[in-house]
């Protein structure tokens, strides 16, 4: 019988339910157990496909093409295990479903209400994660916090899960925050209290509450915490603030709460926990390396979730190669306004990330010139691969006015085109270019080199690609196209020839880095980038 962990939040949002949940996975997978995690979002997007990296941050996507919530990236990179599509509910899916359902006439004229139709369907699509993943514990995290409207469906349904898989295979943990007044310096315990409640007028008794604080909590706290919120003090946790969001697993497997999760859901344990590699890691993020400067040029960069998995890769490729990265986030509206010489002086490295739409184009074709001329180590992600061929054909083929279609649809040089695919696609949402595909690797290559075999497999979500009809230009003034599709139709990567290091990927790598397994093509990045930083 698969066993079941909800997770739920209060007080406020970004509280850190993701993380909680992503090394929660760790921690039970430490101990030889099989783990999938689930993300219920309660908005009605069907995904985030479509939401501006301001309202939702990241989208991460999956093997199977799925473009979901960025806390599926932490699940990913904690648990070390590749999520699918059934990982990411929304209520937009939810009634986008029974809607369907209904105008077929699947349910022979019942009225359709939220209880039973739409708790039904979401406790399905739990269920579907058990079975297509064949796991031994499934975390599920509900978005948002308790007392949110547009949650509730989602709290019922995890409510009636309980009943319908036996009280014993269920376990709810409860994430809230303490806030701090400064003015009596106390720890208050009250919006906890009352998150609790709220949480228990559902008909949720939580059996943990994982207390998060910027500052160090008391045992009192936890005491009173215990007897106010009616939970076992040993099932009260506190989660102070950490240096590095990857100690998580090692804080709550020292609190003791793998062992109490097993004993609660008598989970018979495959092996003893082993956590000493991941400990070893953190004793490597911790020790003092020299620093090592590289700009991220993007248009959502006062938002740093808009590019997290990107923020991670250098993170880990850093911590590969003995250096304590630092992130000089540039926004790539004022590159084109600025003296870009002024802006970048000093970076060892420049990475451009993908996005969509005009706004700050100029300024990461900038970037890549400049990175082009100076001989910096450029990592084009995506859209980051596509200015990078943009620059190559205005500045050193001449020809003027190049760009892509995307941005300028009467261009003489479209050097980036629609996909053929895409011509004749209306709606938004869903419909790009999807999920794994793979990609061949010219011998002696740098991507080659970095990946160190022939063929890899690589996540995608883009509309436009390189124009095949400027590949012989662009080779013979130098550019390598050192990755295509096995028909050789699509170019997946191209770098530079004389040069240190500036190669695009019309992937995303960012998504398949690991903390204790970073990237090869971000590895290979950040070798270059030491590189030119001890010239």
């Amino acid at each position: 019988m698969t066993k079941y962990i909800f997770c739920t939040g209060g007080v406020v949002s970004s509280v850190g339910k993701g993380v909680t949940a992503a090394a929660l996975g760790r921690v039970l997978k430490a101990r030889g157990l099989r783990v999938s995690i689930q993300k219920l979002d309660p908005y009605l997007n069907v995904d985030p496909g479509t939401m501006s990296p301001y309202e939702h941050g990241e989208v991460f996507v999956t093997e199977d093409g799925a473009e979901t919530d960025l806390d599926l990236g932490h699940y990913e990179r904690f648990i070390d295990e590749n999520l699918v599509r059934a990982c990411n509910v929304t209520t937009g899916q939810v009634y986008n479903e029974i809607l369907m359902r209904e105008r077929r006439g699947d349910f022979l004229g019942k009225t359709i209400q939220v209880v039973p139709h739409v708790t039904n369907e979401i406790k399905r699509r739990i269920g579907l994660v058990a079975k297509m993943s064949g796991a031994d514990v499934v975390i599920v995290e509900v978005g948002g916090t308790v007392g949110d409207i547009e949650a509730m469906p989602h709290l019922e349904a995890i409510r009636q899960m309980r009943k319908d898989v036996g009280r014993e295979n269920a376990f709810f943990i409860h994430v809230t925050f303490l806030p701090h007044i400064g003015a009596t310096g106390e720890l208050k315990t009250k919006p906890t209290q009352h998150s609790v409640r709220d949480l228990r007028g559902v008909g949720i008794r939580p059996d943990a509450v994982i207390l998060r604080s910027d500052l160090p909590i008391e045992p009192e706290v936890r005491e009173k915490v215990a007897m106010f919120c009616d939970v076992d003090e040993e099932a009260v946790l506190p989660m102070p603030t950490v240096d590095n969001l990857y100690v998580v697993p090692l804080v709550l497997e020292d609190l003791g709460f793998g062992d109490l999760i097993c004993q609660r859901l008598g989970l018979n344990c495959p092996q003893k926990p082993d956590l000493t590699e991941w400990r070893k890691m953190i004793d490597e993020i911790r020790r003092p390396k020299p620093e090592l400067e590289v700009a991220i040029v993007g248009k959502y960069v006062e938002l740093h979730d808009a590019y997290i998995s990107v923020r991670e890769a250098l993170f880990h490729a850093s911590v590969a190669n003995g250096r304590d990265v630092k992130i000089r986030w540039v926004n790539s509206e004022e590159l084109e306004r600025g003296d870009s010489a002024v802006i970048l002086a000093g970076v060892s490295g420049i990475v451009v990330p993908g996005g969509f739409g005009y706004r700050g184009i100029e300024g990461k074709i900038r970037a890549a010139q400049y990175a082009r001329v100076r001989n910096v180590p450029y990592l084009g992600l995506c859209l980051g691969m596509q200015v990078m061929s943009i620059e190559f054909a205005r500045n050193v083929l001449k020809l003027q006015g190049a760009n892509s279609t995307e941005f300028n649809h009467t261009t003489p040089h479209p050097i980036i085109d629609l996909m053929s695919t895409q011509r004749d696609i209306s709606d938004m949402g869903g419909t790009m270019r999807l999920g794994v595909y793979p990609c061949d690797l010219a011998e002696g290559s740098k991507a080659r080199a970095s990946y160190g075999q022939a063929t890899v497999n690589e996540r995608h979500r883009h509309r436009w690609e390189f124009n095949n009809a400027y590949r012989k230009a662009f080779a013979d003034a130098g550019m390598i196209f050192s990755g295509m599709s096995p028909d050789d139709k699509l170019v997946e990567i191209s770098e530079l020839r004389d040069h240190i290091f500036m190669l695009g990927s019309q992937f995303h790598p960012e998504f398949k880095s690991r903390p204790n397994r970073p990237h090869p093509l971000f590895n290979g990045f950040v070798e270059a980038c030491i590189e030119k930083a001890t010239l």
